[in-house]
């Protein structure tokens, strides 16, 4: 599928191009009957858009050898969503087994992720989810994501698109299911207070220990984290129904220390399964973990090609790229780069992800014959102006 350079000489900015081209150009496009074109044509255009935190129409006018935006939206809208996710979360799977251990444990961490959307539904409402006032919209198109917590490894493992007309717990059922389908073991599953749902409890604590953190809401929980004190207790959700769920839940007490100019006590709590031999506080820690999963989101963030299309499935396959050329990256600098040394691989800082996507843009405006040239306006300096600055 994909060949990784040996590591025993210098990478280029070819190399990480080529094998860039190799792992997203697998993603299957069926495009338009008789067309002359190539979908690896297409997906170049795709990743350059990326790379260069772009949008298609621009990538097609600053450049030659690519097809006109227009074509390029025409095959991309051929798109089948539920053919793209099969085929991105086999790849990324692929790139996250290249440097995860299968003896070793991992911590996951599920998310969601919210791309702001301006505008009507592309087919159906389905398409689009509420969210909390950002970039000036409420609407969005919502993904769900599995990460591995690590510093040095923090690789996407699953992501599926999240419809807003199906429970959402739905979506997370099919991350899960990819998760628990890795050859390592899961040591811990770590979820913000979006994931407290009990079918998400449920289905996660059957896969690893689970810990969510808890929003507070209705008056029993209000009750349980009304406290000056962390402890350990039980809580029942959905009480003396047929859906009643009971699990551990922890709650921690802190304090704020004048931490960005605010002082007091913070209540939180965390559902706990599997972790009740820690204390309160040490489960809070466990949740810390995934704070480091913000800055995958960033990285995400710097490869994400712009676009004002409706169309959500190609708006899932900018962010599957993204993702991709992420977990690439980590490859790279992991097995190809890093320098071995006791105690682990040493990371080098120079080769940054912005670095990574430099050099793809170098290669790619190489190849598509970036147009370095404007046309003039065939008018020049007034005659007056001219006279006056002489």
């Amino acid at each position: 599928m994909f060949k990784i350079p040996e590591p025993d000489g210098y990478l280029s900015a070819s190399d990480v191009k080529d094998v860039a081209e190799e792992v997203i150009t697998p993603l299957p496009l069926p495009g338009v009957e008789g067309s002359p074109l190539d979908p690896g044509d297409i997906w170049l255009v795709v990743i350059l858009a990326c790379v260069n935190e772009t949008s298609i129409w621009e990538t097609c006018k600053d450049t030659d050898g690519t097809p006109c935006d227009d074509t390029t939206l025409t095959w991309l809208h051929t798109l089948n969503r539920e053919w793209l996710e099969v085929v991105a979360n086999l790849l990324l799977k692929r790139l996250a087994m290249t440097i995860l251990d299968r003896s070793g444990s991992r911590i996951v961490s599920i998310d969601f992720i919210d791309n702001p959307y301006h505008g009507d539904h592309y087919v159906d409402e389905g398409e689009l989810c509420s969210m909390a006032p950002k970039d000036g919209t409420t609407t969005c198109h919502r993904y769900c994501t599995a990460y591995v917590v690590s510093n040095e490894k923090p690789v996407t493992l699953a992501m599926t698109f999240v419809r807003n007309d199906e429970d959402e717990a739905d979506a997370v059922e099919r991350v899960l299911a990819r998760v628990e389908n890795y050859p390592f073991e899961i040591d811990l599953l770590l979820a913000d207070s979006g994931f407290y749902n009990e079918r998400v409890i449920r289905r996660s604590r059957e896969i690893a220990a689970t810990v969510v953190h808890v929003p507070k809401k209705g008056e029993r929980m209000k009750d349980k984290l009304d406290v000056h004190k962390s402890y350990m207790t039980t809580y029942r959700m959905y009480k003396d129904s047929e859906r009643e769920l009971r699990f551990p839940l922890a709650v921690a007490v802190s304090y704020q220390n004048g931490n960005r100019g605010k002082h007091g006590e913070v209540v939180r709590g965390y559902v706990a399964c599997g972790v009740t031999d820690r204390s309160a506080k040490q489960v809070e820690r466990l949740y810390r973990k995934r704070s480091g999963i913000e800055t995958s989101y960033r990285l995400l963030r710097q490869a994400r090609g712009i676009t004002t299309t409706r169309d959500p499935v190609v708006r899932f396959a900018i962010m599957l790229v993204a993702a991709l050329l992420e977990n690439l990256w980590l490859v790279l600098r992991w097995a190809v780069v890093a320098r071995p040394r006791r105690g682990g691989r040493d990371l080098p800082e120079e080769f940054t992800f912005k670095t990574f996507c430099d050099w793809i843009r170098h290669e790619l405006e190489a190849e598509l014959r970036r147009r370095w040239r404007l046309k003039m306006n065939g008018v020049g300096v007034p005659a007056s102006q001219a006279v006056a600055a002489g």
